[in-house]
Parts: C-alpha cells; structure tokens; sequence
C-alpha cells in the first residue's frame, strides 16, 4: 500500500505522521509527500521509501491538483490517503489492506480521533493517543466497520481506495480551489459511477490546531465552491457554513443563488477562531 499526505508548512505534523508509519504493524510500501506553493523536504525512513515533490497553484492551496497528480501514477496501487494533521494508529494500514480485499472496488473511509492541545508535545505513543483522543459527532451516524456511509457523509481526511477506483471516479475536481466542498463532490461522483463508501476501522488521531467555525478565513473560497458544486449537483453544500454567513450578513442565499453582500472583517475573522475546540 502506497501513502498520499499533501503539505503546507505542517513540518512538526508531518514528523508525527511519519513517526506513526514507521510504528505500523504493516509498512507503507512508500509515502508520497507532495508540497503545495513549496519546496520539498528531505525525509528518510529505515522502514519504507520517501519520495518528495512539489505542486503549485495561484490563489489558494492546489488540493485537487496535488492528490491527483500522485495518484494516477499507479492504477494497480492501494493508496492510502492521509491528512498531515493525521498520525496513523498501528493497525492503520492493516486495517485499510483487509478492507480493501473484501470490498476492492470502493472508497473506504477510516475513523479519526481529535486530540486536544498538547497531546503530541512531549515523547506520545499510540496509548497516550487512544487515552487523549474523541470521535467526532458525525461518527454517531456510523454504523459498523463494513458497512456502507451516505455518500454525503465521506471525508478526505483518512480513506483509502484502489488508483483503478480513483481513475474511475474521475479523481478530485481541480476547478475546486482551496478549501470547502471538494471532497463532497468527489463522493457524488462516486455515487454517481457507482462507487460505494464504506466504512473501515482504519483509525488515525488527529492532531490539534485551532479552527475557524464558521471558518470565514476561508470566505472566498466556501463561496466559489459552494457556487461551483451547486451548479453540477443543484444542491447546496456546507449549509451549515452558508447559513452562518447569511446570518452574518454576509451573503445573500436561497435555494437559487448564493451573492457575496461584503466580506468578513479582519476583526470578524479573528472573533471566529475558536482556540479551545478539537479541530471539528
């Protein structure tokens, strides 16, 4: 099994998720590092090969493009995505592989845990994590390892699939920039060629940085995509985010059209980072 992570100044993160590869019960057979709108770092692993490119993209974090262009280049490959917030449990990649080998035609999505702040400070373990770390509240809508997940459900953040599979979908929309609805649009894609979502116990901890709810650091972004996946699906997604600039006054949305009134203030912005949350 191969490994994507995507990296934008995270070096400490990255390190972590490193340090939990090489802990794992099943090596990667390699990780790919690809740097956005940087320059690759070296790393160098005893257990499994490293490689380390970059992708560029103007006005915003290439997502789409830096997923893409690693995994298309081998069809015949298990890839494993993973966030570089995310520090893969042991059983990770077992898990992953056994899921993949029952239903080898799907997207298998794993479980993530939120660790609060300070949790991967001092010398962790996946015990320290286990102890530390909670679901978040969309895992209530789970069911049970194996089982298919509403495609509106599917999170990027920690899944898996073969690079047949992600060939098939189509991979992720690069006309999605930046932040908010990509990875819905990509499992309605899935849906639409007939890809189930399943889910796997495939766990990774997630390591905690402050969050923005509504995250209005990304306004510009939530509002182009949110325009973008609406004009393909005729729904609209992130409703949750769209209401809260609605009721901010910061955009006008119905069910038809959605129109930027003004944008957040540097002080609005700032009054929406939420320091004591867990990342969700």
């Amino acid at each position: 099994m191969k490994v994507i992570t995507l990296v934008h100044d995270r070096q400490q993160q990255l390190a972590n998720l490193i340090k939990g590869l090489e802990a794992s019960n099943l090596p990667p057979e390699e990780l790919w590092i690809v740097h956005m709108n940087e320059a690759p770092s070296a790393w160098v692993s005893h257990r499994f090969a490293i490689h380390s490119c970059r992708v560029d993209g103007i006005g915003g974090l290439p997502l789409a493009k830096a997923r893409n262009s690693v995994a298309t280049l081998d069809p015949l490959a298990s890839w494993v995505f993973l966030d570089v917030d995310c520090i893969p449990a042991g059983n990770l990649l077992t898990d992953y592989r056994n899921s993949l080998t029952a239903q080898p035609d799907a997207l298998h999505m794993g479980q993530v845990r939120y660790l609060p702040e300070g949790a991967t400070r001092s010398d962790w373990t996946e015990a320290t994590l286990l102890e530390q770390g909670i679901a978040h509240p969309l895992a209530a809508f789970r069911t049970a390892p194996g089982s298919a997940l509403p495609h509106h459900l599917f999170w990027s953040l920690n899944f898996a699939c073969q690079g047949s599979t992600f060939t098939t979908i189509g991979g992720f929309d690069q006309g999605f920039r930046g932040y908010g609805a990509e990875d819905t649009d990509f499992a309605f894609r899935a849906r639409q060629q007939g890809v189930p979502v399943i889910d796997s116990p495939a766990l990774a901890f997630h390591q905690y940085h402050p969050t923005f709810d509504p995250p209005l650091n990304h306004f510009a972004d939530i509002v182009a995509n949110a325009r973008r996946f609406h004009r393909r699906w005729d729904v609209w997604p992130m409703e949750g985010w769209l209401n809260a600039l609605r009721e901010r006054g910061l955009v006008y949305w119905d069910d038809e059209r959605l129109e930027i009134i003004q944008t957040p203030t540097a002080a609005q912005v700032a009054q929406a980072l939420k320091a004591d949350r867990l990342g969700f």
